[in-house]
């Protein structure tokens, strides 16, 4: 695995002009509205309302102007409502309330697309054909571990598809076979790379490629830190194709490279206004490429802010920031915003304290809310951390620090790392 150099598996898209990019761009909105008009769903409907009647009628410079789709959207219109195709060879999905999930339809193109753009991703990172990729995201409806797989098998590498949970078997497979790559939320990272040095077993990993859940630059120096290797941020999203929209690379300086070639990203404010490069935003992509549920300008729901290409690098990708949140985790505590991500930053930039933490929005009182933070640590970290955190978020929070294992693990899937405590919540075991 070389860390010297930054290949690109898709130069003529990867690295590409940017002027020239943006022609492919154009072309590929166009075809999307056509694709839309011709479907006669909500998107067309919400497109000819706007004046909008032909595909040659809009520019990306038009994009402001058109409608958005949101996930409630999908929800009201379950289960395949923005369903454009009949060529349908697979559908995913992600949670949803009272157990009904967003689903998502895929073409044998957009599973495609989707292995174009994991294999991009991967091998930006600095995975080879001569790889081993340990995948220990789930597999399923859920798109994680069949994107790193699609994507691993595209780029020529080898994949072991050991998906989530049985942490037992991870850890005897890691000390057989030696993978070089780590695939997994960085949540279950550390609580694998914990149970490898309770086993004895030194890590192989050269690097790892996290996402499914926020994670800040502290949980970087934590995952880092128990396994030993180099820990890359990827995003994703099922509506919008599943991990591989963006992902950081060796040369990316701690951002992610958007596959912009497939889909265009804006920055928004909470009444949809595009925000300036380097302002945090709601992200809001455009699948240009998509044809089983093709989506024009999909409010994602997670805040970050964008930038042009990294200087110097032969990627000429636009890139975007680490998550900071989801707008509807963004808590409102006495009239002050504070998303999780800020509260991880401090948490975890004291080595005193473990990874493994709650963040608690009480209103079990309604006259008095609280912030609370539930810490596996000491007493005098547990008093400090409060001092921190007031200084960093700007009001006071509870800090409780409680023995180690209180705090639930991850074993699959996204750690819990939110709750929110309603009036006439009972008492939660093991917590005040």
């Amino acid at each position: 695995m070389s860390t010297d150099a930054h290949p690109l598996t898709d130069p003529g898209a990867e690295g590409v002009d940017p002027e020239r990019r943006r022609e492919v761009q154009e072309r590929g909105l166009r075809r999307l509205v056509r694709r839309l008009l011709d479907a006669d769903g909500v998107q067309a409907r919400r497109l000819r309302e706007r004046g909008i009647t032909d595909h040659r009628d809009v520019s990306l410079a038009d994009l402001p102007r058109l409608p958005m789709v949101t996930k409630q959207d999908l929800w009201d219109h379950y289960p395949l409502g923005f369903q454009a195709d009949d060529r349908i060879v697979c559908v995913h999905g992600s949670s949803g309330t009272g157990g009904r999930p967003t689903l998502v339809p895929y073409t044998a193109h957009d599973v495609d697309v989707w292995a174009q753009v994991m294999a991009r991703a991967l091998a930006g990172a600095g995975v080879t054909r001569r790889s081993l990729i340990h995948n220990a995201y789930g597999y399923g409806l859920f798109t994680g571990g069949l994107g790193v797989h699609h994507g691993g098998m595209r780029l020529g590498a080898a994949v072991l598809p050991i998906s989530g949970g049985m942490t037992e078997r991870q850890v005897r497979l890691v000390a057989d076979l030696r993978p070089d790559v780590l695939c997994c939320t960085p949540s279950y990272a550390i609580h694998l790379g914990e149970a490898l040095a309770k086993a004895g077993v030194e890590p192989t990993f050269k690097v790892g490629i996290f996402g499914a859940e926020p994670w800040t630059e502290e949980m970087r120096g934590q995952v880092e830190g128990v396994l030993g290797l180099r820990a890359f941020d990827i995003y994703g999203l099922s509506e919008v194709i599943g991990p591989g929209v963006a992902c950081e690379s060796w040369d990316s300086v701690g951002m992610l490279n958007v596959a912009e070639d497939h889909f265009y990203v804006e920055a928004v404010d909470v009444e949809g206004n595009p925000v300036p490069d380097g302002t945090p935003g709601e992200l809001v992509f455009t699948t240009l490429t998509k044809t089983g549920m093709p989506l024009l300008r999909y409010r994602s729901g997670d805040v970050a802010s964008l930038a042009g290409p990294a200087p110097g690098s032969a990627r000429t990708l636009r890139r975007m920031s680490k998550v900071l949140g989801r707008r509807d985790d963004m808590l409102v505590v006495r009239g002050v915003n504070v998303f999780p991500s800020e509260i991880e930053a401090v948490l975890l930039a004291d080595p005193r304290v473990s990874p493994h933490y709650l963040v608690v929005e009480d209103r079990r009182d309604p006259a008095r809310p609280e912030l609370r933070v539930v810490v596996e640590s000491t007493p005098e970290a547990g008093r400090e951390l409060a001092g921190a955190l007031r200084e960093r978020l700007g009001i006071s929070c509870a800090v409780e620090v409680v023995a180690e294992g209180v705090v639930p693990r991850s074993e699959t899937g996204k750690a819990k790392r939110l709750a929110r405590w309603s009036a006439g919540q009972p008492p939660v075991p093991g917590l005040t």
